[in-house]
């Protein structure tokens, strides 16, 4: 039997806007994402691609889904908060758990919280095709939860997205600027810089640093991007992290690689980063040549 575990929303959130080359919603093995409403409630609101059981004696699981060979499974009532609570959730989760390897995981706070913080994840679409799926637009991924994001030149330049996000405040490192996707109440700091290893990133943590404070202070969200959203934005958001919360470049990547997978700042940019620990911290702490990077 899996492990039964509670999920924070910012977890579930990020989980449904990863991507490699589409949307990972598209990969039948990818999130088993679950809905142990009733019905009537499912079929007036849910969070998106999610899919509702049906009761009888007990949770009868959609026979599309294969759960055993999921990698992700996520369950939500509307407010379960606890494991301690004897919801549907729970009940529901106990029954996946049995016929799963992977830990299921329960939405803390159900679809109510999940819906109140990122309402632009609800829908009453209940069937997608591949093609749906694998253009699913894709949300830049939340690295600390309601203030700091990260995601990639073209995620900036969509204005729903800004919207959505209610982003007030960009770190753009790269070469380019949008022309007319931001309004006058945006601020952005421009960091024109190539995704190269000789390219010096170092030199500029600190004024990033005190931007992205300075915001984060007011209450404003900061979206950090790059051309990808893979290197030089996740190197920035790992020195952030490391500067904000006095953690280990080592501890810093576990915590980054949970909110997006597939960042990978190059090598040029990890040695700055080493050396970056080394200036908050007094030492190096991390070993780049044993840790897994």
């Amino acid at each position: 039997m899996a492990h039964i575990t509670m999920c924070e929303p910012v977890e579930l959130y990020n989980l449904l806007n990863q991507r490699r080359f589409v949307s990972r919603l598209s990969e039948i093995n990818y999130l088993c994402l679950i809905d142990a409403q009733e019905t009537q409630d499912y079929n007036t609101s849910h969070i998106v691609t999610a899919k509702n059981v049906k009761m009888v004696c007990s949770f009868l699981l959609p026979y599309t889904v294969d759960i055993e060979s999921m990698r992700h499974i996520v369950v939500y009532d509307s407010n379960t908060s606890s494991l301690k609570e004897q919801g549907r959730a729970v009940a529901c989760a106990n029954v996946v758990a049995k016929s799963s390897s992977t830990p299921v995981k329960i939405l803390k706070g159900g679809f109510q919280r999940f819906s109140a913080l990122y309402p632009f994840l609800r829908t009453e679409k209940i069937f997608y095709t591949m093609t749906e799926l694998e253009n699913f637009k894709i949300y830049p991924v939340e690295i600390i939860a309601g203030l700091l994001y990260m995601g990639d030149q073209n995620q900036w330049q969509d204005p729903n997205t800004l919207k959505d996000l209610k982003i007030s405040a960009t770190v753009n490192i790269s070469h380019f600027t949008p022309t007319d996707s931001v309004d006058g109440t945006h601020t952005t700091l421009d960091i024109p810089l190539d995704d190269d290893v000789e390219s010096d990133l170092y030199s500029n943590f600190q004024e990033i640093c005190s931007f992205i404070s300075s915001h984060m202070d007011a209450g404003c969200r900061v979206l950090i991007v790059s051309r990808q959203g893979r290197s030089r934005c996740s190197a920035v958001a790992i020195a952030f992290l490391m500067h904000h919360f006095k953690y280990t470049l080592e501890e810093t990547w576990k915590r980054m690689i949970k909110c997006k997978p597939t960042m990978r700042p190059n090598t040029g940019f990890l040695q700055q980063l080493s050396d970056w620990e080394r200036h908050l911290m007094g030492r190096k702490h991390t070993d780049l040549s044993k840790a897994r990077f």
